[in-house]
Order: structure tokens, then C-alpha cells, then sequence
């Protein structure tokens, strides 16, 4: 707008001159006696009507090239906008292409080689799963067989022993015929221990239980089975035990700073068999640690040592250390489904 109008004031003040000289021009041959006073008017008229005509065609001139101009900007613009409209579209495509690439690059080698890795991986857990349940299954009820348990047992396995350990433990109370079996930790397993040794023919369970309430429940199931005169659960609460430190993955780090109190122990001697399957894992670091430093003097020459759940690693580094400390032990590993490690001297 402010263009158009600095454009219109040249055209305007030249209209204003020539208006000026066309009244002028007529007006003054009239005074000088040439023309008529009517040939004035009628010219000073024309001269009017010819300069309005004049300023009429500029304007118009004017005019169409504004217009002219103001349309080739608008398809100037209207050429650059489609021109990055089509340019942002076609990064856009490209774009969406590549994605649509990469997806089908994933879908195939999800197709071609994780699918099929996934589900081998599958298959092989479920047949190990399968293969570690049936073999479960075979040691329960092989213990069954030969322990002629009442009908209803305990059941095995998650918190509680799993039933090879459990066969292991019966084997060594066959063979060896101890009179005394300690336990650290409590439960189905007591039980099953303490058939073990009334089919043997003697012998004693002493079975050490840090939580005061699942003591009371062991007792309970041994109640439950009759085998009060075989089976005895004593409470031990954990209490403060030296703490030292150990390495782990190249850390230094404290060990448990709790374990059973040794007084539940002050009377136990010739200990024909160690079950060593508590405190719990949350106890903290090698929790079960002090179980050979603190019974080991209490055991018989050919006491056998059984460490559960040696497939960990912390109870594989509690052997370890069992054995570096005392080089009379020597280990034994063997198959079983939470790993069993079995010391001997």
C-alpha cells in the first residue's frame, strides 16, 4: 500500500500542473481579446476532460504493472513454497523409506535368527526343566521306596532341599551310620532325615532354626510324623560374628556379620554328618561360612560335610575358602538340581 501511494503522488502533482496550465492558458487568451469568453470556457473544458483522460491512462498504466509485479511475486512465492513443499516431501519419503527399510531389515533377522534362537532357547529350557523334574520326581519317589515314609509328606524343592540332596544325605546315613546328624536350617527336609535314621537303626537329628516362629512349625511337622525321639529343632538366633572381608569380582567386600549362636552347639560332639543349608542367602556373604570353622572340632574323624545350593556362586567361594583354611577336606561335586558339594577328610 505504501509503494502504491508513492507512486500515485509523482502522477498527482503532474495532474495538478497541467490542470493548472490548462486553466491558465485559456483564461489568459480571453483577457487578451483572441477568443471568445464561450471559446474559453469550451476550452478550458477540453483541456479539463483531455488532462483527466491523461491522468486516467497513467493511473491505468500505473496500475497494471503493480498488478503486473504484485502477480509475479505471488507466483514467484507460490513457485518457491510448492518448490519446498515438494523438496520437504520428498526428505519425508526418503525418510519413511528408510524407516520402512530398517523395519524390514529387523522384521527379517527377527524371522531368519532371533525367532529361531528364541525358540531353541525355549525348547532347551524346557527340556531341561522337563529333564530336572523328572529326575526330581525319580529320587522322590525313590526315597519314598526306600525310607517307607507315611503317606503324606513334606513337600520338596523351592525354599525347602531338593529330593537328590535329600537321597544324597540318606546314602551317606546308610553307609556311615552316624549317631549324630546336624542340620543348619530346618523344615521338610528334617523330616525326611529323621526316617532316614530311624530306618538305620540310631542315631539323632539336631536341627538348628535362626526364626523362632518357623522353629515352632518344624517341630510341629516332626510332631506330626512321631519322630520326636529322632528329630530335635532347636531355636539359634543369629547373633554378631567377626566380620571379614573377601574378594569378589576384584572388589573387596565384608562377609555376613551374623550367624547362629555357638551356645546351641556347646554340647554336640562326634558329628557324623554336616547338612549345611542355612542361614539364608539374605543373611548377607557367605552367610554359611562359619559353619566348619565353628563345628569342625565337634565332628567325627570321618564326618561328611554337605554344602547345598553349591551351584551359587558364593557357596561355591564359601568351599573355597573351607578348604584353602583346611587343607585336611578335600570336595566332591555332585549332580544335583541346586548343586550339592560334599567335603571329606
Amino acid at each position: 500500500m505504501r509503494s502504491l501511494r508513492s507512486r500515485l503522488r509523482p502522477l498527482l502533482v503532474t495532474g495538478a500542473v497541467v490542470g493548472v496550465a490548462v486553466l491558465c492558458v485559456p483564461t489568459a487568451l480571453g483577457i487578451a481579446g483572441l477568443v471568445g469568453w464561450t471559446d474559453v470556457l469550451a476550452l478550458t473544458f477540453l483541456g479539463l476532460l483531455a488532462a483527466a483522460v491523461g491522468v486516467l491512462g497513467l493511473g491505468t498504466l500505473l496500475l497494471y504493472r503493480r498488478v503486473g509485479a504484485l502477480s509475479r511475486s505471488v507466483t514467484t512465492a507460490m513457485d518457491t513454497h510448492s518448490r519446498r513443499v515438494t523438496e520437504t516431501l520428498g526428505r519425508d519419503r526418503m525418510e519413511t523409506t528408510r524407516a520402512l527399510d530398517d523395519v524390514r531389515e529387523r522384521v527379517v533377522h527377527l524371522q531368519k535368527e532371533t525367532l529361531p534362537r528364541m525358540g531353541r532357547d525355549i525348547r532347551n529350557a524346557v527340556a531341561v526343566q522337563g529333564r530336572d523334574d523328572y529326575e526330581q520326581q525319580v529320587a522322590w519317589t525313590e526315597l519314598r521306596d526306600h525310607l517307607d515314609t507315611a503317606a503324606f509328606m513334606p513337600p520338596l524343592r523351592g525354599w525347602a532341599a531338593s529330593p537328590d540332596v535329600l537321597r544324597l544325605l540318606v546314602r551317606h546315613i546308610d553307609r556311615l551310620r552316624p549317631d549324630l546328624v546336624v542340620e543348619c536350617g530346618s523344615g521338610a527336609s528334617s523330616v525326611w532325615i529323621g526316617y532316614a535314621l530311624r530306618r538305620a537303626g540310631g542315631g539323632r537329628l539336631v536341627a538348628v532354626e535362626h526364626d523362632a516362629r518357623y522353629a515352632e512349625l518344624s517341630r510341629d511337622l516332626v510332631a506330626a510324623h512321631g519322630l520326636d525321639d529322632v528329630v530335635e529343632v532347636r531355636h539359634a538366633p543369629l547373633v554378631e560374628t567377626p566380620v571379614t572381608t573377601v574378594t569378589v569380582q576384584g572388589e573387596e567386600l565384608p562377609t555376613a556379620d551374623r550367624w547362629y549362636d555357638p551356645s546351641v552347639f556347646a554340647d554336640l560332639k562326634g558329628i557324623g554328618l554336616l547338612f549345611v543349608d542355612g542361614p539364608p542367602k539374605a543373611t548377607g556373604l557367605q552367610a554359611r561360612y562359619p559353619a566348619v570353622p565353628t563345628l569342625l572340632p565337634r565332628c567325627a574323624e570321618d564326618v561328611v560335610i554337605v554344602l547345598d545350593d553349591a551351584a551359587r556362586r558364593d557357596e561355591r567361594a564359601i568351599g573355597d575358602r573351607w578348604l584353602a583354611e583346611h587343607p585336611e577336606l578335600q570336595r566332591t561335586e555332585e549332580a544335583a538340581e541346586k548343586g550339592a558339594h560334599v567335603f571329606t577328610r
